[in-house]
């Protein structure tokens, strides 16, 4: 005959590594979270059917050559380098603190340039708006 020993749960079980590993996981999640959702550039956007109520001073436009311009206001477009577009936009700004840039750029520009541009904007918290054309 064979004699069955029966489990018997043990009182004196303790927690400590159960809750070491929740933590850990709790640790865990939580960095991940902060890798997760990086920092958005934060644009406005307009509709391609509507028109946008934002009313931009300045504008960057790139031309499918990578040329690039600036203007405010009213003024004609200037040719510039690359390095002298943060200078102007904060100049814009101190001129005019709650401005629009608007954002020109050849449909044959590459993302990466317009993203540049983005980056700039986003450093600087400056307001943009990617100008396209009405659908017809």
């Amino acid at each position: 005959m064979a004699l069955r020993r029966r489990n018997k749960i043990n009182p004196n079980f303790s927690m400590a590594s159960m809750t070491d590993v929740i933590f850990l996981l709790l640790i865990f999640f939580m960095i991940t979270a902060t890798v997760v959702m990086p920092n958005a550039i934060k644009l406005n956007l307009p509709q391609s059917k509507k028109e946008s109520t934002a009313q931009p001073l300045s504008r960057v436009i790139i031309d499918q050559d990578l040329n690039y311009f600036v203007a405010f206001g009213n003024e004609k477009e200037q040719p510039v380098v690359f390095d002298q577009i943060a200078p102007f936009l904060q100049e814009a700004q101190s001129k005019s603190p709650e401005m629009y840039v608007a954002l020109y750029a050849d449909e044959s520009v590459p993302y990466r340039e317009v993203v540049k541009i983005l980056d700039i904007a986003n450093r600087n918290h400056f307001k943009m708006v990617i100008v396209t054309h009405p659908v017809d």
